[in-house]
């Protein structure tokens, strides 16, 4: 059986504040331990101002402390904007306080813009020490820093499983090398899922972590008690994604007709992997999608305005998947 977990991006609302979007976060995990998922991630982004995931460590911390048994993690953080010893530092304090249930997921992106970027110290050529900056934390969380006469305290002796994230052929081939489990951002970046994933496949390489290749592969979801009520759901959460994307205050009308132009259908394209329906049409497609996507893991991102339609799509997507009771 596929496993199922979620990917959060903590997000505010019309009208919500910071605070309520990280209740609604401690909310949604609690559900996803009742139902039983297998993991919920948090995304590093920054200077997006419906997205309050960007101190993720912080926020994960956080939704550890007010659940019991869920693994938490970061999907991921963008490690070109940290130091690596301040990651392991992080990371194995959490370890530390939450044994076995902490999770690093790694992506090489910058989560912002390019002003972000500078603002964040961050140069272009950061992304360039990418690989050897995974190695560097990797020693940190071991027992082997690479760098003599430096430990991660908290850190060292922790061994947070890493993953690797990515959305092209970079990341599958250095996830393979090292021999990581390999997380595709398929959820946003549809394109080369496949071929990313077979690249991942035949090159992987054992390693300490890893004995054969694992895949999570992302989708997102809005289920709902009736086919209607997806449908409406995620025609919502599509035009707030398209007005965010390009930074205007259009009406529901003229995001309509923007999606029918071709710009509008590139950004919708984003959305290519979406399971909108009951729990039964859910299943089905959810299923299809892990076998097409050779993925041993789904990571869901339900996509919906209002937690409590959230609530009822991670309760029924996991009655539908996982035969929890909702």
């Amino acid at each position: 059986m596929t496993r199922l977990s979620i990917l959060d991006l903590a997000p505010i609302a019309p009208g919500e504040t910071v605070a309520q979007a990280i209740a609604n976060s401690v909310a949604l995990a609690q559900a996803a331990e009742r139902s039983g998922y297998e993991r919920v991630w948090y995304a590093e982004h920054h200077n997006m101002a419906r997205i309050a995931s960007s101190a993720t460590s912080l926020l994960i911390g956080h939704v550890a402390g007010h659940t019991s048994t869920i693994r938490l993690g970061a999907g991921g953080i963008m490690l070109p904007n940290h130091s690596p010893l301040v990651i392991a530092e992080q990371f194995g304090t959490l370890a530390s306080l939450y044994p076995d249930r902490i999770d690093l997921g790694l992506g090489r992106a910058p989560g912002s813009d390019q002003v972000t970027m500078r603002a964040m110290r961050r140069t272009p050529m950061s992304a360039d020490s990418f690989p050897q900056d995974v190695r560097e934390l990797q020693g940190y969380l071991g027992d082997e820093s690479q760098i003599e006469g430096v430990r991660a305290t908290p850190g060292a002796g922790t061994n947070v499983p890493l993953y690797i994230l990515g959305s092209s052929l970079f990341g599958s081939r250095l996830a393979a090398a090292y021999g990581l489990p390999y997380a595709f951002a398929s959820h946003f970046s549809p394109g080369l899922l496949h071929e990313a994933v077979a690249l991942y496949r035949s090159e992987f390489t054992p390693s300490a972590q890893l004995a054969e290749p694992y895949v999570i592969a992302g989708v997102n979801v809005v289920a709902a008690p009736s086919s209607e009520d997806a449908r409406q759901r995620f025609e919502v959460t599509r035009r707030i994604l398209v007005r965010g994307l390009i930074k205007g205050d259009y009406s529901d009308e003229e995001i309509d007709a923007f999606l029918t132009t071709p710009n509008g259908r590139q950004l919708a394209s984003m959305l290519t992997y979406t399971a909108v329906g009951t729990p039964d049409e859910v299943r089905e497609y959810l299923t299809s999608f892990a076998e097409q996507a050779r993925a041993d893991e789904l990571i869901v991102a339900h996509q919906s305005t209002r937690i409590a339609d959230r609530l009822e799509s991670v309760a029924l997507t996991a009655e539908a998947m996982l035969g929890a009771a909702a």
